[in-house]
């Protein structure tokens, strides 16, 4: 039998008891003080409708508050982290979402098999549907979250920036209203001027928009943003506004709860970005003075104020250099950074959503809670390539994540040792944040914590991320939405090793080469030395290369003890010490040239030296004696494969769309295929003039990377022609 299900009415009280909140900073878990209400109950059991992380990360905040918790579950999530840490959980469908998380009927029917009261929405999915809200509303189970109005009336962009007009909040210019098809809005970009962003209405997360500088590049906007956002939100409706240039991207998170009061939070930075999506975000802005804080602040609030809205939500702006600050949009949802907020804020925003669901209310000093306290980043950790943005599949085969000593690094995950990353859904791995007293010890410490990151399995961000952290204008705080395609116009290639970072690297590796051969010679008679000398146990000499450098470096290496060796290269001496167990991945290292320690990973041993990770990107590293490294040189290069003629799936997805066929010739740059993998649509695009000779894939046709879909006639070569 079904569990009597507690109306939406029946959480709203007239008379709650306050939430009374003690702000500290530096926290990770929540200062609120809340009393337990006189005339209620809490909720018994919430389910979260949603998956990986964010699941995760709401579940853990339930079962501190004694909440018992239901996950929802497509085929492909059975073994998820999500699921094994909840109380109950039921599958709603098949892996893609459409089948699955964004199914109202199957998310509702778990509700009532499983007698779930309230429903936490996470981000993405069904967070800002508000037909669903309504739907939660008719069945009498409470959603954490706004009301429907204020969800319809801030969720869609449209018209969430008509209401901030009348609320007298600055507003980007552009046009109010739905582009009815391409040619419409190639003429409301040529009354606004160019730039544009071509957007979509609904949703959010940077999917379903473009920049747009031409007429052409608008109609290549509308076709691929309304595909998008018609297969993140099921909505394909869009709009078209200004694009400010240099601008940089910074929210201010609001809780407000059923009794009138909402307040705003600190302001995140959230410029670092790719494809529109955030990257790396930080908390306070380097950028904001407490004077346009409160400004922002407080037209935050007032467009709050004017829809009735509760619960978290975040108002997003882009301002320019001057301090000017125009309103983007409302996400009425939790945010992907909101750790960082709870950082610098000590409150708990998923356990304020929740008591503010149940009715009770918020009882903050606005002036206090608008202070940061501290500085927090966030690091979106991605599987996928960091120089093309493409996403990758596959699973953890080795996974370890950070560790502070305080509490100064957070991870935020939904994987594991073992976890699939799938095909179906975002590709991102974990929230990685750190904190600081200031700005400058919360980049030490994500600095620091991005050196011992361990992923193997998949492909995965974290040398971009290491590099933007460690960059000079992004450490001066000098940051707009264009940061990571200005400072990598040809995109991101990796580390690129200074003269005494490449002179540290080889120490480092001629250092675990001689550890390994002291561990080899405890064998068997010596097998597997590499030493010159076999009846040395104590002295070597290699030569260390780096690929993509030019020339190898001697490097000296003699044992001094255990733990610490003497390293000669380039004509200095050092020791390098460290504990590091053998053939584990991480080795921190005090090279006594250095003044501080280093931290590399020992990825995977090759015929001749190291795969190693330092200052983030990985490095194919050789260690040969010398007269390996003499005679290397006349080995013949692998022969490589000519795709000069091909065009291949630069990521496992589905074909969306093909647009040529045997036959066709193609000029150069014109779209030939459109490939989506994880709710993004890729334009692939004929690399040469050429006539097409076979297309290998129908459109709806799943490809792995690297997989050919079309391939072009060969060209004669100028000489066959005379």
């Amino acid at each position: 039998m079904l569990r009597t299900l507690r109306s939406t009415t029946a959480v709203r009280y007239a008379k709650s008891p306050a939430l009374s909140v003690s702000v500290t900073a530096r926290t990770l878990s929540s200062h609120v003080s809340y009393p337990a209400p006189a005339s209620s109950k809490m909720f018994d059991k919430i389910l979260v409708a949603n998956r990986g992380e964010i699941a995760v990360r709401v579940m853990k905040t339930a079962k501190k508050m004694g909440i018992k918790t239901v996950a929802i579950y497509s085929d492909a999530d059975a073994n998820s982290m999500h699921v094994q840490m909840a109380d109950e959980a039921v599958n709603v469908g098949p892996p893609p979402t459409n089948q699955s998380y964004l199914v109202i009927s199957n998310i509702i029917n778990a509700i009532k098999k499983t007698g779930a009261q309230a429903v936490h929405p996470g981000y993405g999915f069904l967070s800002e549907n508000f037909h669903f809200v309504k739907a939660l509303d008719e069945l009498g189970v409470s959603f954490i979250g706004p009301n429907e109005y204020a969800m319809h009336a801030m969720g869609d962009k449209i018209e969430s920036k008509i209401i901030a007009k009348e609320a007298g909040v600055s507003t980007i210019p552009g046009f109010n209203g739905v582009c009815s098809d391409a040619d419409h809005a190639v003429k409301i970009a040529r009354d606004i001027g160019y730039p544009v962003m071509v957007k979509a209405s609904a949703g959010g997360g940077g999917k379903g928009m473009r920049i747009a500088y031409t007429d052409a590049e608008v109609k290549d906007a509308f076709r691929l943003s309304a595909a998008e956002a018609k297969s993140s939100f099921g909505d394909d409706r869009l709009l078209v506004e200004k694009f400010i240039e240099h601008p940089r991207h910074i929210e201010i998170q609001l809780i407000g709860d059923q009794h009138g009061n909402v307040y705003y939070l600190p302001e995140r930075e959230c410029s670092i970005q790719r494809r529109n999506q955030k990257v790396i975000e930080e908390a306070p802005s380097p950028h904001i003075d407490p004077a346009t804080r409160k400004a922002m602040g407080e037209q935050a609030v007032a467009l709050a104020r004017r829809v009735g809205y509760y619960s978290a939500g975040t108002c997003e702006f882009l301002v320019d250099p001057q301090r000017n600050f125009y309103f983007l949009e409302m996400n009425t949802r939790l945010q992907v950074e909101h750790p960082i907020t709870e950082y610098i804020t000590g409150l708990d925003l998923v356990e304020c959503m929740i008591r503010v669901a149940a009715g009770e209310k918020l009882n903050l000093n606005q002036d206090a809670v608008a202070i940061p306290h501290g500085w927090a980043f966030e690091s979106r950790v991605y599987a996928e390539d960091p120089e093309k943005y493409l996403p990758s599949i596959g699973r953890l085969s080795k996974y370890i994540e950070p560790k502070g000593v305080t509490n100064e690094v957070r991870c935020d995950s939904g994987v594991r040792e073992g976890s699939d990353i799938s095909v179906y859904y975002d590709p991102l791995i974990c929230k990685l944040c750190t904190n600081g007293s200031n700005r400058v010890e919360a980049m030490d410490n994500m600095s620091k914590a991005l050196d011992s990151y361990v992923i193997k399995g998949v492909t995965h961000n974290i040398p971009l991320l290491h590099d933007v952290i460690n960059h000079p204008r992004f450490r001066a705080g000098k940051l707009s939405t264009g940061f990571l395609k200005e400072e990598y116009p040809e995109g991101f290639k990796g580390h690129a090793l200074t003269a005494p970072e490449l002179l540290e690297l080889a120490s480092l590796a001629a250092y675990i080469h001689a550890r390994r051969d002291v561990r080899n010679r405890e064998w068997k008679a010596g097998g597997g030395s590499f030493a010159e000398n076999a009846a040395s146990t104590k002295c070597w000499e290699f030569a260390v290369g780096v690929k993509g450098y030019d020339e190898s470096v001697r490097v000296g290496v003699s044992l001094v003890n255990e733990c610490t060796y003497q390293v000669t290269i380039a004509g200095e001496t050092s020791t390098v010490t460290s504990d590091w167990a053998l053939e584990t991945p991480l080795l921190t290292a005090q090279l006594s040239s250095l003044s501080t320690p280093t931290t590399i990973q020992y990825l995977t041993p090759q015929p001749l030296g190291y795969k190693l990770q330092f200052h983030g990107t990985q490095y194919d590293v050789t260690v040969q004696t010398p007269s390996q490294a003499a005679l290397s040189k006349y080995m013949k290069p692998k022969a490589t494969v000519d795709l000069s003629n091909s065009i291949v799936s630069p990521m496992p997805g589905t074909v969306v769309s093909l647009s040529v066929k045997p036959g066709d010739v193609v000029a150069e740059g014109s779209e030939v295929a459109v490939v989506e993998a994880m709710k993004m649509q890729n334009v692939l695009r004929a690399p040469r003039v050429g006539k097409v000779a076979k297309v290998l894939v129908a459109q709806g046709a799943n490809v792995q990377a690297d997989e050919i879909l079309i391939e072009f006639e060969v060209e004669e070569k100028a000489e066959e022609k005379k």
